[in-house]
């Protein structure tokens, strides 16, 4: 169930040995490296993080911006490959107690696979535990202990929207599929603009219809996650979670893709939405920075919404969590409470302006009291009611099941390009899950 291929995709780079990277922007005060000792002038700590050019840049900017009100205190930051190799080295370091003192690692079943309770600070007793969103803070909670504080914003897995064609046509932003379908329709009936715009000659932008419909699957069902991890609940066999396919044929059957929507890409894709050639485009918030660079008005004239389900009163967002900082139990002493000091600043108003400073966010901040800037993209700010709202969003499945197959974009293509059926896609999904879910020895499999 890989999704974000330019950033869980790129995240299989190989990478050789790990390089050190001196935050010199950041590391003000003494090189000491004593861990404030008698005579030390400064604690110094290392922040652990990938190696992709985002990371480090977003790095650098948060420990500059930290350092900068605390004088007393020298970060320096080290990368790590991404990927298994990323994976295999967090889990090794951790085991033998040369884990830096704070480091950045994957939220959901990644996080549980590092065994928290045994390797991390648990971060309970720290007071703006309470200020951070209650998604967030279920990706980092391992026996009712909260381990880790956000490194970023959440994505939205929705659609976006061409905000002039919805004006040219009187249409409204639909909360239930039988609306969002009415208004494909009046789409096509004007002619000139494709309802849908699918992008298969990129196979991974194909599954949104699936994935992010999730906050309605569990609307309807609540104990999906935990029934579908223990092999109780199947995707052809769910009346809520084969919708997600019934409506990639759906929009198929009808007609309403682009008629190049088998060759398209992402780019093409971002270029039909921002010049308003295609209504809506399946897909989440993370590309948005990349359109608005190359499309400045999109800017002001793409929106976003929720997948709608076929319940207006439970209309919600499916989102993906920031990846979390952690503090390792090697980590000890002054440095230590250097280390506490680093994760307050991630969860606060100030680390959330700096995170904005270093990229622009991908949506809103899972703390309390983060504003998003003036500035964003209105598809960003549109994803701000559906976080404020209560119930008003979901984690994604990958978040609270660690059951996932590799084939799920392959298989969503077939059905949104009439290869295959609803029923049958859903049915090849639950076993293309089988092998994975017996590898990881979950019970039930």
């Amino acid at each position: 169930m890989t999704f974000r291929p330019d950033m869980r995709g790129l995240a299989v780079l190989a990478a050789g040995t790990l390089a050190l990277t001196a935050c010199s922007a950041g590391s003000l005060g003494s090189s000491d490296d004593s861990g404030g000792g008698p005579g030390a002038s400064t604690v110094t700590i290392t922040y652990l993080i990938g190696n992709q050019d985002q990371d480090i840049k977003t790095a650098n900017q948060i420990v500059k911006d930290f350092t900068a009100k605390n004088a007393g205190i020298t970060v320096k930051t080290e990368t790590r490959p991404a990927g298994t190799e990323g994976d295999n080295l967090v889990k090794t370091r951790l085991s033998t107690g040369d884990m830096p003192e704070v480091f950045n690692y994957n939220t959901g079943s990644l996080f549980q696979a590092i065994a928290p309770q045994k390797n991390l600070v648990p971060l309970g007793d720290q007071p703006y535990v309470k200020d951070l969103d209650e998604n967030f803070t279920k990706t980092v909670t391992a026996d009712g202990q909260v381990y880790g504080v956000p490194g970023g914003g959440f994505m939205g897995g929705g659609v976006l929207y061409s905000i002039p064609v919805y004006t040219k046509l009187g249409l409204k932003v639909p909360t239930t599929w039988a609306e969002f379908m009415a208004n494909n329709a009046k789409i096509k009936a004007a002619g000139g603009v494709a309802p849908v715009i699918q992008t298969y000659g990129e196979t991974w932008t194909s599954q949104l219809f699936v994935l992010g419909d999730f906050h309605n699957v569990a609307a309807a069902e609540p104990d999906f996650a935990d029934r579908y991890t223990k092999n109780q609940a199947k995707y052809a066999t769910s009346a809520a979670a084969v919708k997600g396919f019934e409506h990639t044929q759906a929009v198929h059957d009808a007609g309403y893709e682009n008629t190049d929507f088998a060759s398209a890409k992402l780019p093409d894709g971002l270029r039909m939405l921002a010049q308003g050639k295609g209504a809506h485009y399946p897909m989440l918030s993370g590309v948005i920075a990349n359109m608005v660079d190359t499309y400045p008005d999109a800017a002001s004239k793409v929106g976003l919404f929720a997948l709608p389900g076929d319940d207006a009163s439970k209309n919600g967002l499916t989102v993906w969590t920031p990846g979390g900082n952690y503090i390792p139990k090697t980590t000890t002493g002054d440095k230590l409470e250097a280390a506490k000091k680093f994760l307050a600043f991630f969860a606060s108003p100030d680390g959330c302006a700096s995170l904005s400073k270093a990229a622009p966010p991908t949506g809103p901040y899972a703390v309390k009291g983060c504003t998003l800037p003036d500035d964003v993209p209105q598809a960003i700010k549109d994803m701000q009611p559906y976080l404020d709202k209560p119930g008003g969003s979901s984690l994604a499945l990958e978040f609270v099941s660690p059951v996932k197959g590799p084939s799920l974009e392959q298989i969503t293509v077939e059905v949104g390009s009439g290869i295959r059926k609803a029923k049958d896609g859903a049915a090849r999904y639950d076993e293309d899950v089988k092998k994975q879910a017996q590898q990881l020895g979950l019970a039930g499999w």
